[in-house]
């Protein structure tokens, strides 16, 4: 039995139709839906929320742990922020090592896509990184507690 080609066009668009708008599934997806790198956060998540309401998002990892860019990041088991495009504002969980000192990122934003540059708020002055840095997630060595990680927050 043949089945006629315009039959089976239904179907081929619904399928298309769900993939092409279906909402986020991870929460690399909600980055990239954002405008953001996906490897703004590292392999080794566990699981992850986000509140559809709000955009606030909650990150559970396996291990806290580190990463090395042209910066070094520390990544705590929970990290969590608000989504709007182009920016993760109020972001906790994530310090970045400058010199001997780590300074918690408050805030990261892509201002203009085509400059190629994000940028990482960590209080007392705004870095700026190329966005290719941050294109894959990465690999994260495991954080060992007993080592010294001096972090200075925000008052």
């Amino acid at each position: 039995m043949r089945i006629p080609f315009l039959s089976l066009f239904p179907a081929l668009f619904l399928t298309f139709f769900l993939t092409a708008h279906s909402p986020p599934s991870s929460i690399y997806d909600h980055l990239k839906h954002n405008g953001l790198p996906i490897g703004l956060l590292p392999k080794g998540i566990s699981d992850f929320s986000i509140d559809p309401n709000t955009n606030r998002f909650h990150v559970n990892l396996t291990q806290p742990c580190n990463s090395e860019f042209e910066i070094q990041l520390h990544y705590d088991f929970n990290i969590s922020g608000v989504l709007s495009f182009g920016k993760i504002a109020n972001l906790s969980g994530v310090c970045q090592q400058e010199l001997f000192l780590w300074f918690p990122v408050i805030n990261i934003r892509v201002d203009d896509p085509t400059s190629g540059l994000i940028n990482f708020d960590v209080g007392v002055v705004d870095k700026q990184f190329s966005l290719s840095l941050f294109e894959i997630p990465r690999d994260c060595t495991a954080f060992d507690p007993k080592g010294s990680l001096s972090i200075f927050q925000s008052s």
